[in-house]
């Protein structure tokens, strides 16, 4: 799905060949710095290479319109924005921006339910704490349906407990709708327990990448 070949960014990575397969768990796992974000953020070109080519389906990145790839490829940053407003407004602000459609309360309770999130939809979102305002935006993710969901530490703010719950139900609803996940984790735990693919990144370079045995 995506290819990178001979790609530099700044003095942060130095990347001479990277494959992430389609429609599979993808971890990326590797020290605080190394990296990681960094290399999430070129996937939807909230930045760009200073040297090289990235290939998303097999079209070069910068040929496509940002707009439309971050439509497919949507970023969830580890400290996502919180909108005034209820947990309904939130989680319908995607939709809106996107022009897609609006769901029904039920569709949005079923999203919330995904994520463990036991709220009211008219409960005030800015009192929420930080680990639920966090599951959240990401039932605001999901509900845009992107191809590809790239989470940067997407339980950083959980208890180990609802971090297990949020992640398998994630890989769950990325194997039922045929979707592509790529996840930056700071445990090695997590990320053999539910990937399919492994990219271990250094100092910005790939010291291992590969399928789950």
């Amino acid at each position: 799905m995506f290819l990178l070949s001979l790609v530099k960014y700044k003095s942060i990575l130095d990347i001479k060949t990277l494959d992430i397969p389609a429609h599979k768990i993808t971890s990326i796992v590797g020290e605080s710095g190394s990296g990681k974000t960094t290399l999430l953020r070129l996937l939807n070109k909230l930045i760009s290479c200073d040297t090289g080519d990235i290939y998303y389906n097999n079209i070069l990145i910068n040929t496509i319109d940002s707009i439309k790839l971050r439509r497919d490829v949507i970023m969830l940053p580890q400290s996502p924005a919180i909108f005034s407003g209820s947990i309904k407004d939130n989680l319908l602000i995607g939709l809106k921006y996107s022009e897609k459609p609006i769901v029904t309360d039920d569709k949005l309770n079923e999203v919330l339910e995904l994520v463990h999130l036991n709220k009211n939809l008219s409960s005030d979102a800015d009192k929420l704490s930080g680990g639920e305002k966090q599951r959240l935006a990401l039932a605001r993710v999901i509900l845009l349906q992107p191809e590809v969901l790239l989470l940067d530490e997407p339980s950083s703010a959980l208890d180990e407990d609802t971090e297990h719950l949020i992640i398998e139900a994630l890989v769950d609803y990325t194997v039922a709708n045929n979707k592509t996940l790529i996840m930056v984790t700071h445990s090695k735990k997590i990320a053999a327990q539910f990937s399919d693919y492994i990219i271990e990144i250094k100092n910005g370079k790939i010291i291992s990448q590969g399928e789950v045995k």
